[in-house]
């Protein structure tokens, strides 16, 4: 593991980028939305009340003219044990104390055509026997189409690349590659989506250069997304298609409350129950083995669209 000397980890600076992110993200998903705007919670937790200690700020789109919910939250954080899903990868930091702060946008449009969009952004920090702070980056963006359009899921993928190509030609693929293992129903043996980048334990090389991936990863996710909400937010839908989005939706629930490190962690820690769980969707439903018709748009979302691929490479359709 790479550390860093203490000098030259500034949380200061990586807090001022997230703050501002979130205000970016809140800022362009109220303007695609037109008819609602973000509510705010902002909340704070006494050292005093609790092993968890610090604040945060909630934002809480609902029934708008596009998303049926959006939430894009803001946290940070110190406590004085981290949890189970902090230290799995790293059995030597179990119960140290730890600072966490980070940004997470969840987006469920009303529309089945539109997918649901996921990004997370975060930064770590904790503390050894020698005092010698252990520090982290992580994060992505991931993407769960209900309906598959070949064009989007390339455009997804290009910007995922983008955002990661000034690092070098080995981190795109990488980071696809872990997205596609992570974001995955072992019980289904399914992908939850299409995937996009993810990433974590980033230390190497210095905190400058990681700190400058996970703003490149965070200022990529409205140019992947914006383009695809435009081109489906107008397309006519039906009570099949969006049955289908409901009961796919239900993916999407079974994930993150099974698998998900960021709501293991902050359910473990102790943290704000509400703002932990803004990512489920307002609506969703589960039916006993269902199948999909042969032929359907929604058997060739499980045949085409969920399997894992390379993207940026032309294919058979």
């Amino acid at each position: 593991m790479n550390r860093d000397g203490v000098s030259s980890v500034d949380g200061s600076q990586v807090l001022t980028y997230l703050q501002d992110l979130q205000d970016r993200l809140t800022a362009a998903l109220e303007a695609v939305d037109g008819g609602a705007t973000f509510h705010e919670d902002a909340w704070e937790r006494p050292a005093s009340h609790s092993a968890l200690a610090g604040g945060g700020r909630s934002r809480v789109l609902r029934e708008g003219a596009l998303f049926e919910q959006a939430g894009i939250n803001l946290s940070h954080v110190t406590g004085t044990r981290l949890p189970p899903s902090a230290t799995a990868q790293r059995p030597e930091l179990a119960g140290r104390g730890f600072a966490a702060m980070g940004v997470s946008l969840v987006a469920h449009p009303r529309n089945p055509y539109i997918p649901t969009a996921h990004a997370n952004v975060r930064f770590f920090s904790a503390l050894r026997d020698d005092a010698e702070p252990v520090w982290w980056f992580g994060g992505g963006f991931d993407l769960t189409p209900y309906y598959g359009f070949e064009e989007d899921c390339v455009h997804w993928h290009r910007t995922a690349r983008a955002a990661c190509e000034p690092f070098g030609p080995e981190v795109y693929p990488r980071c696809k590659r872990a997205c596609d293992a992570y974001f995955f129903l072992k019980h289904r043996n399914e992908p939850r989506g299409i995937g996009g980048l993810f990433f974590d334990d980033l230390n190497e090389g210095g905190f400058a250069p990681c700190f400058a991936f996970m703003r490149s990863i965070g200022d990529h996710f409205l140019p992947a997304y914006l383009p695809i909400i435009e081109r489906r937010r107008d397309q006519p839908y039906g009570e099949r298609e969006r049955e289908f989005q409901l009961y796919r939706r239900g993916r999407y629930v079974e994930f993150n409350l099974v698998y998900d490190r960021g709501t293991l962690f902050g359910l473990q820690s102790g943290g704000r129950t509400e703002s932990i769980l803004m990512s489920l969707p307002p609506q969703v439903r589960w039916e006993y083995n269902w199948r999909a018709q042969p032929g359907s748009p929604e058997a060739r979302l499980y045949e085409f669209f969920l399997q894992p691929r390379d993207w940026l490479t032309p294919m058979d359709v």
